[in-house]
Formats: structure tokens, sequence, C-alpha cells
């Protein structure tokens, strides 16, 4: 089923051109890499498809529904979330409250400025079960700040995926963390958002192959390539572009 379609997207800022004629479709419960070096324009797409910013050019459907002028907000009650790559939690709160604030900001009762946390009984198991699932329930109530980085990566995409959204967008996910981190934050995904759709900006391709099912490859603001990993892999074009070698300097077989 498709989720999300986008159709000739672009972005201008001033007479800069950031994106141009950009389209692609994400399928229900795939997991899609977005490629490209620095300043392809990946995080400019991010912030579109999220509402952040608003296209020059081109349509974006969610759901079979035109959200391309939809705020933030809207898209978001319609189960399109993300993640930033710089860090946008809570630092003096406590990870509990900061889920507590996720779940609970999707809900009507989200008005209700003077009902205790502890009165919201399931969203307090279930945030016991997503802290639990990252190893920081017997943190819950130190604050966010004295968290190591790996530690705030996965309680800010806990974050996102807590309202179990349809897409998820997942920028940069992996920056900062080492390789045990990394592997760690692979199964978190594969556990918690399995039958979630995401777009996940990446640079590691170790990574990649091991998540996604299907890369975009962004150049100078083009989709240059689409395909399974190893269909990446063995595009000359990529190879010589992204990769800056040939198919067997890359060590492609």
């Amino acid at each position: 089923m498709e989720l999300m379609k986008v159709e000739h997207l672009a972005k201008n800022f001033g007479g800069l051109e950031i994106l141009r004629d950009v389209s692609f479709n994400l399928m229900g419960g795939e997991k899609v890499a977005l490629v490209g070096p620095n300043g392809a324009g990946k995080t400019t797409l991010i912030n579109l498809l999220s509402g952040l910013i608003c296209p020059t050019a081109g349509e974006i459907h969610f759901l079979g529904q035109d959200i391309t002028k939809m705020p933030p907000y809207e898209r978001t009650a319609l189960g399109l979330a993300r993640s930033f790559q710089v860090s946008s939690l809570f630092p003096v709160l406590s990870p509990l409250a900061n889920v507590l604030l996720a779940l609970q900001g999707i809900q009507k009762s989200r008005y209700n400025m003077f009902r205790s946390f502890k009165s919201y009984k399931d969203d307090n198991e279930k945030a016991r079960k997503l802290l639990e699932s990252i190893d920081l329930w017997d943190k819950r109530d130190r604050p966010v700040s004295s968290f190591s980085w790996g530690e705030k990566r996965r309680l800010e995409i806990v974050l996102s995926i807590s309202s179990q959204p349809k897409v998820i967008l997942l920028d940069e996910p992996t920056a900062g963390l080492s390789g045990v981190e990394t592997a760690d934050l692979i199964q978190m995904i594969n556990n918690l958002a399995a039958g979630m759709t995401a777009l996940v900006i990446a640079h590691d391709f170790d990574f990649i192959y091991k998540l996604c099912q299907r890369v975009l490859v962004l150049y100078y603001g083009e989709i240059i390539a689409k395909g399974s990993c190893q269909e990446i892999r063995n595009d000359p074009k990529v190879c010589q572009i992204y990769l800056g070698t040939g198919v067997e300097d890359a060590g492609v077989e």
C-alpha cells in the first residue's frame, strides 16, 4: 500500500535552487534510505515532508490526502513523525516526562493543564514499556542533560515512535554513535518500528544495508538513482559521484 507520494517537489531559497523535480513514493512497512553528499538537500527534503518549510513547487500526498500546505501538527495527527539531526529533547526534564509529553501531545486531553501525569494510567504504562525497551527505565527520573549522546539518540527516536506513526522520518539517527550503539539502534528500530514505514537520512552504508530495503540517492537537489541496496551498490553513477570510486574500487561484486 502506498502511504506517501512526492511529485515534482522543488525548493528555492531566493535565487538558490536546493531541490528540483524530486519524485518518489513510500510503501507500507518499508524502510528507505536517503543518501547523498553534504549539501545535496537531504534535510531540506525532510523539512518539506514534515511541514517545517513549504515547497516552491510540487505536491506531497500522505494517505491519499494532499498535505503540501498542511502545518506540521496536522501531519503529526495524521500519522507522520520525525526525529532531528540535533537533539530536540527537553534536557532539564526526565526521560519519563519527555515520553509522557510525547504520548499526551497527540491526545485530545492535552489541553487539560491541571491534570496530574500520574492520572494517565495507560500513558504511564506505555512510557514504562518504551523506556524499558531502550534500557532507560532505571534512569527514568534523572535529567536528560546527564545522559550520554547515544542514550539521548535512543530516547529521541522512541519519542518519535511513541505515537505509533504510519511514517517516520529519521534525520541521521546514527550521527555521533559508536559501532555498538549503532547496532543497538538498528535492533531498536527493527523491534519498535517493525510495521512502520521509515525514510532515513544516513551516511553509514553498513547501517543502511542492515536496516533498509530501498535507497534514494540525492545529488545537487536531484534524485539520480533509486533501487535496492544491491542495485545502488552496483550503480556506476552512484559509485563515481557519491562514493568517488569506480565499481571495482568500491568492492562491489
